[in-house]
């Protein structure tokens, strides 16, 4: 049995580094988040609108879909004018790579499973990026793996991941190209985990970690926060996309909030809120929205309890930076360990609000 250590890993798989524009991924550098835009990209304004939001929302990297001629011309503008490195996605046309790799793109992905003579082109496609510093993702899908490791496998096991990124991977490096990361991504978290530990052992390249078709926003959050959670714990991932059926914005929180848990990224805005029981004497889960949304965006970190009886709320409220308890119609206010107010119910969102921005957070005063 393997055995799993929690906590912000002490080791991480020793990778080889690779440059997205200005964003390290792999060797050293800490876990990037990704995500990937839903809009039409040759619509370049609403495309750059899109990026523009998920930048404020932490994301670093993105990638942008190119399935058409008009796409690609849309790419150097895109391109330029983005605050964060682009990726672009490309699939079946081979001639789209080499339009990114001009446009001035980050990176390019590329998915072995379904670009048209893909292997024929390989010594032009490494000859043009590395002339450019561009690096290659090989993007592995279940979902359209090559036929001839369906054959060989009967479905896509993590062997048959594996082996379709290790070989687009040779090619590569019968040209002296090793610009690459790679993805092996699948809808079951069980099957991404072990074909991302089994690419681990068998390369250094840095690993782009993602849980294919995840599902809607619940079940996909779940999904994709068990899979990386394991893979991040073992010191595997370099990058991440959560995949959602929603809007990209909330895959780049949930990615966030997966590294900030695990102590893979600093700590923003923490609720620590008590799932209510008989003992409450406040109704918890209005309160804890109404207090999330009062202080989403504050500029600093800060972890706030919110919470609804006397048995564990004291302690809890006490060991955040700001918190409340509350009972019988009223909740005291703690900053730092200490009661400094005890309101009505109604005041206890302003209440911390106003103790939150009336301080100087940087010190212990």
């Amino acid at each position: 049995m393997t055995l799993v250590q929690l906590g912000p890993p002490t080791l991480r798989r020793k990778s080889r580094q690779v440059l997205v524009g200005d964003v390290p991924v792999g060797g050293n550098a800490p876990v990037s988040v990704q995500s990937m835009t839903t809009t039409v990209t040759s619509d370049v304004d609403s495309t750059l609108q899109q990026i523009a939001e998920l930048t404020a929302a932490g994301c670093q990297i993105i990638r942008v879909a190119v399935p058409s001629q008009d796409d690609a011309d849309a790419l150097p503008a895109i391109a330029k004018k983005s605050p964060i490195p682009v990726v672009a996605d490309i699939h079946f046309q081979p001639k789209y790579v080499f339009a990114a790799i001009d446009a001035g793109c980050a990176a390019v992905r590329v998915n072995p499973g379904n670009i048209r003579q893909f292997d024929d082109k390989v010594r032009e496609i490494s000859l043009a990026a590395s002339s450019a510093g561009v690096p290659i993702r090989i993007g592995v899908n279940a979902g359209s793996l090559d036929k001839r490791l369906l054959q060989k496998y009967g479905k896509a096991t993590p062997d048959a991941l594996v082996e379709s990124a290790l070989w687009e991977c040779s090619l590569f490096e019968e040209h002296g190209f090793r610009d690459i990361k790679i993805s092996v991504k699948h809808h079951d978290p069980l099957v991404m985990i072990e074909a991302y530990r089994k690419l681990a052992a068998r390369c250094d390249y840095p690993l782009h970690l993602g849980v294919t078709e995840a599902g809607p926003r619940f079940q996909g959050t779940i999904k994709s926060s068990v899979a990386f959670g394991v893979l991040l714990a073992e010191g595997i991932g370099d990058t991440i996309r959560v995949s959602l059926s929603a809007p990209p914005v909330e895959e780049v929180k949930v990615g966030a909030q997966i590294l900030e848990s695990l102590g893979l990224r600093p700590r923003q805005l923490e609720i620590v809120s008590c799932p209510s029981c008989g003992r409450a004497q406040v109704d918890v889960y209005k309160l804890a929205e109404e207090v999330t949304a009062a202080f989403d965006g504050f500029p600093v970190p800060l972890r706030v309890a919110v919470m609804g009886c006397v048995v564990n709320g004291p302690g809890e409220a006490r060991e955040a930076d700001l918190g409340v308890s509350s009972g019988n119609g009223k909740g005291q206010i703690f900053v730092r360990g200490q009661v400094v107010r005890t309101v009505p119910e109604s005041k206890i969102v302003e209440t911390l609000l106003e103790e939150a921005l009336n301080r100087d957070w940087s010190t212990n005063v």
